[in-house]
């Protein structure tokens, strides 16, 4: 069985994909951009601002799958 993982605490899709899918045990992500999904821009103030809201992108994924970066290979 698979799950649609969707949050709107992440940027949401603007083609036909999903931001996540889990399948049984694993869970599959989407490419993350920079993108503020508050503001819907993207992060251009430098690398690690925009690796940092690369990451925010990625956890709020695994929250809404009640997942974390521990569960990450």
């Amino acid at each position: 069985m698979k799950k649609i993982i969707k949050t709107p605490n992440a940027p949401l899709p603007i083609g036909p994909y999903n931001q996540a899918v889990l399948s049984r045990n694993t869970l599959y992500i989407s490419g993350q951009l920079p993108m503020n999904p508050k503001t819907g821009k993207l992060v251009v103030t430098g690398i690690k601002d925009a690796t940092r809201q690369v990451m925010q992108n990625a956890e709020a994924i695994l929250t809404e799958a009640d997942l974390s970066f521990n569960n990450v290979v």
